[in-house]
């Protein structure tokens, strides 16, 4: 396979993993030669074993970390603080991507940033949407109440209000206060019942 054909086969973000480009390649293993001769002469760059994005000048457009995220942990879909953030709904720059799994959790080290993998039972993993993320880009992201609700879950003592009143929540006008707590009833946790709960408190004082 030629560098040019690599580059016609994979999308504008340039995200693409072993088993596409193999496709209907009558050599796999020449193919994975010439991919790690790309990766040490800085066309391709490994994001981790299978998982390749091309070097910024050879990719159309930026690769989003949402989309990125997707593609390192298959069945995961990004939540808490990166969804949050993502959707206004907390004040703080979040210089790691996070998502929600129902494999092993596991934080990795990239080339283009650092994701974490958070990791839920499979009666918890709901929640999410594929969102457009960028050009030619999507990625599933959590709902804004589900990330909150993972959130909540996986944060020990988050049903403390110095810790609900320290997220600084900013929900947008739309919010929907009857899906989050029903999310929360379909969790399971006290702890997170309580939390939302808290939440609805001080959103009324601070609202009178």
């Amino acid at each position: 396979m030629k560098f040019e054909e690599l580059t016609s086969k994979v999308p504008a973000s340039g995200l693409f993993t072993t088993g596409q480009v193999l496709s209907g390649e009558r050599s796999v293993a020449n193919v994975r030669r010439q991919v790690d001769r790309w990766v040490k002469r800085g066309r391709i760059i490994q994001l981790r074993r299978g998982v390749y994005v091309l070097a910024a000048p050879y990719a159309k457009t930026e690769l989003h970390p949402f989309t990125a995220a997707n593609a390192l942990k298959k069945a995961s879909y990004v939540s808490l603080q990166s969804a949050l953030s993502y959707y206004g709904m907390i004040p703080e720059y979040v210089p790691m991507t996070t998502s929600v799994t129902t494999g092993r959790p596991e934080e990795l080290s990239t080339p283009i940033g650092r994701f974490q993998f958070r990791h839920v039972v499979s009666s918890l993993f709901f929640g999410f949407q594929e969102v457009e993320i960028g050009r030619e880009q999507t990625a599933l992201v959590a709902t804004p109440q589900k990330a909150l609700i993972d959130l909540l879950y996986l944060t020990p003592g988050s049903d403390q209000p110095d810790y609900l009143r320290e997220l600084r929540l900013e929900p947008s006008a739309g919010f929907d206060y009857e899906s989050l707590r029903e999310m929360a009833r379909q969790c399971g946790s006290a702890k997170v019942q309580r939390a939302v709960h808290t939440l609805m408190s001080i959103r009324e004082k601070e609202e009178n």
